[in-house]
């Protein structure tokens, strides 16, 4: 019934940028560690049991660096609640695929949390992402529930939507706990 109520309101808050189903997400494409900033390389089984949404961005999309708030945001009030924020960060621009400014970009964002460089676009592929900033959801289950791509600010109707399906996905038991009745 939880799973039901759970879908129920992914389609409510995401419409039809839902898949049919809860799927498994594509592993992260990039496991050598120069291909990751302020962690070591991640894997999403590793990440189970935790509420992820990975971030695909880029350092000179605008759409993207208006959008910062509101994951700075998220991070501070649902990362204590278990939710971890993954960027990855693809290319839209030639300069953009310097691993090196993408460290500088960083830096200078103040980005804290993981990022992995996908200048090869191969995670982007994988997702099948079309556009900056695209935000994929993934349960404590493992499992890919949404991508939602746009420009996200707090307060605003949108990213309540997606706000209240994190808190949902982040309400659920943990894998190895059962559900409430």
């Amino acid at each position: 019934m939880q799973a039901i109520r759970l879908v129920l309101l992914l389609i409510l808050a995401c419409g039809p940028l839902l898949a049919a189903a809860p799927s498994v997400p594509a592993a992260f494409t990039h496991a050598r560690a120069d291909d990751w900033i302020n962690s070591p390389p991640l894997t999403l089984a590793a990440l189970k049991g935790k509420v992820v949404m990975v971030e695909f961005w880029a350092f000179d999309c605008v759409n993207c660096l208006n959008s910062r708030a509101w994951i700075d945001s998220l991070e501070q009030d649902k990362g204590p609640r278990g939710l971890v924020v993954v960027g990855v960060h693809t290319p839209e621009l030639d300069e953009e695929r310097s691993a090196a400014a993408v460290r500088r970009a960083v830096e200078r964002l103040r980005i804290h949390h993981p990022v992995m460089i996908d200048t090869d676009t191969s995670y982007w592929k994988a997702l099948h992402v079309q556009y900056w900033p695209t935000f994929c959801l993934i349960g404590r289950d493992g499992l890919l529930y949404a991508c939602v791509p746009g420009e996200m600010h707090k307060g605003d109707e949108r990213a309540g939507r997606v706000e209240s399906v994190l808190d949902m996905l982040l309400r659920a038991p943990p894998p190895d706990r059962p559900a409430p009745p």
